[in-house]
C-alpha cells in the first residue's frame, strides 16, 4: 500500500515542488498551508508521516507536536526549518519530532530520513473518517483548499443528500458540471443516471423532444421513437447547463413536467410518471432575465430552491497551483509526457494571472504547455505571451489583443469542424446563442 505524507508548508510554491518530488517517488502526498488547516486534515485522513514547517502563519510546527500529543496520536513527524539551531531542533525533539531537516532541503537526505522514520515508526492511530471516499466520489476533478472551495463544497454536502432542486450559478469555465456530478454522487440517486443537456446547444424547434422524447412520425425527420431525457434519467438527476438559453415554449413544458412530476413524448397521447432531481446552471442573472420576460419567474423559484455560487479562479488564489499541477499531471497521461512541475517564474506568472477563462482556460494553457516543454520544467515560454502581459497594461490594448485571439479561435473552429456553427461552438465550449452574438459582434457572416 502506498504510504501517505502529509505537507504543513505556507510557501505554496515550495509545498508544491516537494509534494510533486515525492509522489514521483512513490508516496501519496497531501498539503496544507497553515496549522489550523494541516490539523483538520490530521483528524479526518491520517498520515503515515507529516512533514511540517516549523515556522506557520497561524502557529508553529512544535505546537503541532504538542497538539498531537494531547490527542494521543503518534503520526512521525519531521521539523522543517530555515532555522535550524540546536536549540530549536532539540525542543522539536524533546517533545516528540523524529528527526529534523534544514530547508532548503536537500533531497537525497530528506528521502534518508522519511525512509529512516517510516520504517521505525509504529502504526498511528487517530480517529477514523470516511470524508473523502463516498461511493462513486469522481478523481477527475480538484475541489481545492482555499476558503471559498471549502465553503462551495460543504453546502454541496450539505444540500445533496435532499431532494431540493439546485441551481448553481457562475462564470464560465468554473467547473459548474463536476459540482452538479458531485451533488449527484453524494445523494441517494447516485446508482441511477446522471444525464447532462447543454441547453444552448438544442435548437429551439428539437428542445422538447430531447427533454420529453418523441413517437415516430410526430413531425418530420422523426423517424423513430426518441426516449427523451427525463425518461432517461428516471430514478435520477437530470442537470440543465445554462438553462437560461431556453425558449420560452420549453420553459412552459419544463415548468408542467416539474410540477405535475409527468411528461408527455412529443406526438403521443399517453403521459409516463417521471422521478427526477433536476439541478441546473447559468452563466445569465436569470432574476433580471425574469423582470425582462425572458425566463419566467415561476419557473425561475421552481429551479432555484437552493442556489450555488461558484467562485471565479482568481478569487481562489490558493487553489491556483495546486490547479495547475493537477492539470499538468493529466496531460502528462494524456500526453505520455513526464513533466515534474513549473519553474520559479512560471509558478510565479501563473500565480499573477487575472484568469477571465478560468479552470477551462487554465487547463487548455498547461496541456499545451505540457506538450511544448522539452525540459523537466515548464516555464514562462511554454506558458505563452498571454500570461506575462504586464498588470498595468492599458486595459484597451488587453481588450483589443483578447478580442483578436477570440475572433481567430472562432474562424479555427469553424474550419476545423467544415463551417458546422453547432460543432464550432461545442469545440469552443460555449453554446450556439453565443458563439452567433460574436458572429456579430466580430462582423462575421452567419
Amino acid at each position: 500500500m502506498m504510504e501517505s505524507i502529509l505537507i504543513v508548508e505556507d510557501d505554496i510554491t515550495y509545498g508544491l515542488m516537494l509534494k510533486t518530488w515525492l509522489q514521483k517517488k512513490g508516496f501519496c502526498v497531501s498539503t496544507e498551508s497553515n496549522i489550523a488547516r494541516a490539523k483538520k486534515h490530521i483528524e479526518t485522513q491520517p498520515a503515515d508521516l507529516i512533514l511540517s514547517d516549523l515556522r506557520l502563519p497561524d502557529n508553529d510546527g512544535i505546537s503541532l507536536l504538542e497538539w498531537m500529543t494531547k490527542k494521543g496520536m503518534n503520526t512521525p513527524v519531521i521539523i522543517m526549518t530555515n532555522y535550524a539551531d540546536i536549540q530549536s531542533a532539540v525542543h522539536a525533539i524533546k517533545i516528540g519530532a523524529k528527526d529534523y531537516i534544514s530547508k532548503p532541503v536537500n533531497p537525497d537526505e530528506l528521502l534518508k530520513k522519511i525512509g529512516e522514520t517510516l520504517r521505525s515508526a509504529p502504526e498511528t492511530t487517530a480517529p477514523t473518517s470516511d470524508a473523502g471516499h463516498e461511493p462513486g466520489h469522481s478523481k477527475a476533478f480538484l475541489e481545492g483548499e482555499s476558503d471559498a472551495a471549502k465553503q462551495l463544497y460543504n453546502y454541496v454536502s450539505l444540500v445533496a443528500p435532499t431532494n431540493m432542486a439546485v441551481l448553481i450559478h457562475g462564470a464560465s469555465g468554473t467547473g459548474k458540471e463536476y459540482v452538479a456530478q458531485r451533488i449527484h454522487q453524494l445523494s441517494n440517486r447516485r446508482d441511477n443516471p446522471f444525464i447532462p443537456i447543454d441547453c444552448g446547444s438544442i435548437p429551439k424547434e428539437l428542445a422538447a423532444s430531447e427533454f420529453f422524447g418523441h413517437v415516430k412520425g410526430a413531425f418530420t425527420g422523426a423517424l423513430t421513437d426518441k426516449t427523451g431525457a427525463f425518461i432517461a434519467a428516471d430514478g435520477g438527476t437530470i442537470f440543465l447547463d445554462e438553462i437560461g438559453n431556453l425558449g420560452y415554449e420549453v420553459q412552459i413544458q419544463l415548468l408542467r413536467a416539474l410540477q405535475e412530476r409527468k411528461i408527455r413524448p412529443v406526438g403521443s397521447s399517453k403521459e409516463i410518471i417521471v422521478d427526477i432531481r433536476l439541478i441546473s446552471a447559468t452563466n445569465e442573472n436569470l432574476e433580471y432575465a425574469t423582470g425582462k420576460g425572458t425566463f419566467r419567474e415561476d419557473l425561475f423559484h421552481r429551479i432555484n430552491e437552493f442556489t450555488l455560487y461558484m467562485p471565479k479562479l482568481k478569487d481562489r488564489h490558493e487553489d491556483i497551483l495546486l490547479f495547475a499541477n493537477f492539470f499538468l499531471d493529466q496531460a502528462n497521461k494524456e500526453l505520455n509526457k513526464q513533466i515534474t512541475g513549473f519553474d520559479a517564474k512560471a509558478s510565479a506568472a501563473i500565480q499573477e494571472y487575472h484568469w477571465p477563462g478560468n479552470l477551462r482556460q487554465m487547463r487548455n494553457i498547461i496541456r499545451r504547455a505540457t506538450l511544448l516543454a522539452t525540459d523537466e520544467f515548464i516555464t514562462p515560454a511554454e506558458l505563452g505571451s498571454e500570461l506575462l502581459e504586464p498588470a498595468d497594461a492599458p486595459s484597451y490594448n488587453i481588450s483589443l489583443r483578447s478580442e483578436e485571439i477570440e475572433k481567430e479561435h472562432i474562424l479555427e473552429a469553424l474550419r476545423q469542424t467544415g463551417n458546422n456553427k453547432s460543432k464550432a461552438a461545442k469545440l469552443l465550449n460555449i453554446d450556439r446563442k453565443t458563439l452567433y452574438n460574436k458572429f456579430k459582434l466580430y462582423g462575421l457572416d452567419l
